[in-house]
């Protein structure tokens, strides 16, 4: 097979995938998202000569940036090339809001959530859902650029700046939990491996922003609910995150579609990138 690894650069989860694709007997090339193009009528097609093409970012762009990379994928998958994931659930992955709904649309639970785009909104939403919440971009990753706000004039300070920029304002009620989640990686409809992300001085669990995971074995309902949200969002490989809150009950709080498994590396000895170059092969 001649893979396409869709990325940035080439940083550890990439050569982590090339590694697995040589050991399988496998081509796999890195192609910079950034530099895609597409013709119509007789121009060279995009990625031709590739039996797969896996996601490996999504680069920072431009709305219309970011549609035509979505507009690339589809047109891939339309003359009958696998790409992992799919455009319609990068779509709804990368969007906080439209996901979340989703998640709550198929009955799974969430932190109660609300998305608006004014800074006076903004503030009656923090009223109604306890004047403790979580403030998130709504296309973001790894924990960057959130803030949990619990003071009434932070609020107002925050949610003017964001306006201004802009933006739209996404606010989640805060979850008190015992200080971890559990991040569960899924593949093809199966629970590949998952760890326990522990906070480390901070509420965010993110290991990126200084968490410690540790290798865990998941309850039933904890497998239930992982494979359930990823279903929910259409999505073959995932990273899926669930946090117990003080009472044990478990909230979906995202599904990554372009998950990372680095820290997983480290706590477990599944090899994620060789699992997925296995899942590309019948295909």
């Amino acid at each position: 097979m001649r893979i396409a690894f869709l990325a940035g650069g080439n940083g550890w989860h990439v050569c982590d995938l090339l590694r697995a694709a040589r050991e399988r007997g496998h081509v796999g090339e890195v192609v910079d998202f950034r530099k895609l193009g597409a013709a119509v009528g007789g121009g060279p097609e995009p990625l031709a000569g590739f039996d797969a093409v896996v996601v490996r970012t999504m680069p920072p762009g431009s709305l219309e940036q970011v549609v035509f990379r979505m507009d690339v994928l589809q047109r891939l998958e339309a003359r009958g090339t696998l790409v992992l994931n799919p455009a319609r659930s990068l779509e709804t992955c990368i969007d906080k809001y439209l996901a979340t709904a989703r998640l709550a649309g198929a009955g799974l639970p969430v932190p109660p959530t609300i998305a608006c785009q004014d800074a006076e909104t903004a503030l009656a939403a923090f009223a109604s859902l306890g004047s403790d919440v979580v403030v998130k971009p709504l296309f973001g990753s790894e924990g960057r650029g959130m803030m949990r706000i619990a003071d009434p004039e932070l609020a107002w300070r925050t949610f003017r700046a964001i306006e201004r920029t802009q933006s739209v304002l996404y606010l989640q009620k805060f979850i008190d939990h015992p200080g971890f989640d559990i991040r569960v990686f899924v593949l093809d409809g199966k629970v590949l491996t998952a760890m326990r992300r522990h906070a480390r001085n901070d509420w965010r669990t993110n290991v990126a922003q200084g968490g410690r995971g540790e290798a865990t074995r998941l309850s039933q309902r904890e497998e239930e609910l992982a494979l359930s949200a990823a279903a929910a969002v259409g999505v073959a490989v995932a990273g899926v995150d669930l946090l117990p809150d003080q009472h044990g009950r478990l909230h979906v709080l995202e599904v990554n579609a372009v998950p990372g498994w680095r820290a997983l590396a480290r706590v477990t000895t599944v090899d994620v990138a060789r699992e997925i170059i296995l899942f590309l092969e019948p295909r």
